[in-house]
């Protein structure tokens, strides 16, 4: 008798290889849709990237396949350091992590020893064993506020952006790292006006690793997670949006009946409206989590002796934020 062969369509394939390695996708807000939807569909889950770690620490299962970038995928191999973590592309990269090698940031913290080291997640397990905290963009303000209620002084990396805004509502003291993301640095204020004079019952939301000229503009500025909630609770029904245009997928499924529309980030030079997409975030595809899957190429390695280090500064910010 002759055997009939099904093709089943990549989602199909990779579901079956995910129930086939007892393994988990968990995918960030800024990875293509299909990835986003494929993750929810096969129970996993999209996310900023401490929430995809704890996700899979919590989980049952013995792999953790992250869509992201590549210090997310170190995140999840410290939280989970007994469970196999495979990323889709190892070149997957992130601008903060690349800006703040180990080797000089160790050296600035050697130099200011009186400073608490405050990194932002998006960079390297090294930085993050070096670090006192780590914290994400949703509780980087309510961590360096309890510091300077105790009258510490802070160094901050990698995010110069970031570091200001939450030295602007704070005033403390801070060193800065000088290092930007490619995506939310390119967002342009007078673009931004712009097109608030022609949406101008629009509401702006904003990510807060943009410049502070764009962030002055903005009706909320918060972590890729507060932005989402906002757009499903503020009453607008138009948001103008500075940041990876990644998030609209799931801003359109959780606010079927509003309007999103891209922050400018045209400019001299520039090649089109706004270019709001990570280079790194877009190496991420559905055929690349298949063959992760089914080879264990792109398995992620990391000293012990940097795992626990590095579990102790992101322990203590999910201590603080329980």
């Amino acid at each position: 008798m002759q055997s009939i062969e099904i093709d089943l369509s990549i989602e199909d394939s990779i579901k079956q290889a995910l129930k086939n390695n007892n393994a988990t996708l968990v995918a960030h807000y800024y990875v293509s849709s299909d990835l986003q939807k494929l993750a929810e569909d096969s129970g996993g889950i999209v996310s900023d990237s401490l929430e995809m770690a704890r996700f899979g620490q919590n989980s049952d299962a013995d792999t953790i396949v992250v869509a992201g970038v590549k210090f997310m995928g170190e995140t999840a191999k410290i939280l989970s350091p007994e469970k196999r973590v495979l990323v889709l592309d190892d070149q997957a990269n992130c601008s903060l992590d690349l800006s703040c090698p180990i080797n000089e940031f160790s050296a600035f913290c050697d130099q200011n020893p009186d400073h608490v080291v405050v990194v932002y997640a998006n960079t390297s397990a090294e930085v993050k064993a070096r670090a006192d905290w780590v914290v994400t963009s949703g509780s980087a303000l309510k961590v360096v506020q309890k510091l300077h209620s105790e009258g510490r002084k802070v160094l901050w990396a990698p995010d110069k952006h970031l570091g200001h805004y939450v030295q602007s509502q704070t005033g403390i003291e801070m060193l800065m790292w000088d290092g930007a993301c490619i995506v939310h640095e390119e967002f342009k204020a007078e673009g931004l006006k712009s097109l608030m004079k022609i949406n101008p019952n629009a509401g702006v939301l904003v990510h807060p690793e943009s410049p502070k000229e764009v962030i002055a503009l903005a009706d909320v500025v918060g972590s890729t997670t507060q932005l989402i909630d906002a757009a499903a609770s503020r009453t607008e029904d138009m948001f103008i949006v500075a940041t990876d245009n990644g998030i609209f997928h799931k801003m359109k499924q959780i606010a079927p009946n509003k309007k999103f529309i891209e922050a400018p980030t045209m400019g001299e030079g520039a090649t089109c409206q706004s270019c709001a997409h990570c280079q790194w975030m877009a190496m991420n595809s559905l055929e690349k989590c298949l063959e992760a899957l089914n080879t264990g190429k792109n398995e992620v390695h990391i000293n012990r002796s940097i795992i626990e280090k590095a579990q102790h500064s992101i322990h203590r910010l999910l201590e603080f934020t329980k």
